[in-house]
């Protein structure tokens, strides 16, 4: 039990001086603890401090990182496409050129998905509209997936 008591104690400590351990880092930016580990093992933020009970402690510029990493996945930028963001977030030397664009790129990929979309619902409404959807057992939606235009069987 000694033991146990000194491991939360040096928690304590470590909160007195601005660090969070895992899961209280997981609250305040949104992010799961899975998600942490898991953007600390593909190097996206940095290895965290640990307590002598090996415990993961986050100071505030990790949690910085953690909402902007959110923040750009959220915008729906790759993982390839957040760390690239994350690098020219931190290097100040940066031109603005290469950030504008990224997002210009990512623009025309959410427009491109739009239309897929579009589509989609278009296709899902004309169906719905012609289904007639009472006890007949003919049905345009089951008809137009079982639609199969390279069938070879």
């Amino acid at each position: 039990m000694p033991a146990q008591n000194q491991v939360v104690k040096e928690l304590s400590v470590a909160q007195r001086q601005g660090y969070y351990r895992i899961g209280r880092a997981a609250k305040l930016t949104g992010v799961s603890a899975k998600m942490i580990r898991y953007y600390e093992s593909l190097r996206l933020i940095p290895k965290p401090s640990r307590t002598t009970g090996d415990y993961r402690v986050y100071n505030s510029q990790d949690l910085h990182t953690l909402h902007f990493i959110k923040h750009a996945r959220d915008l729906g930028f790759s993982l390839k496409e957040t760390g690239h963001l994350l690098s020219l977030w931190r290097n100040h030397r940066r031109t603005s050129a290469e950030v504008k664009r990224l997002a210009l790129k990512q623009i025309a990929e959410l427009d491109q998905k739009i239309e897929q979309l579009e589509s989609i619902r278009a296709t899902l409404t004309n169906l719905t509209t012609h289904c007639h959807g009472d006890h007949r057992p003919e049905c345009p939606i089951l008809d137009n997936l079982s639609y199969n235009s390279n069938s070879r069987y």
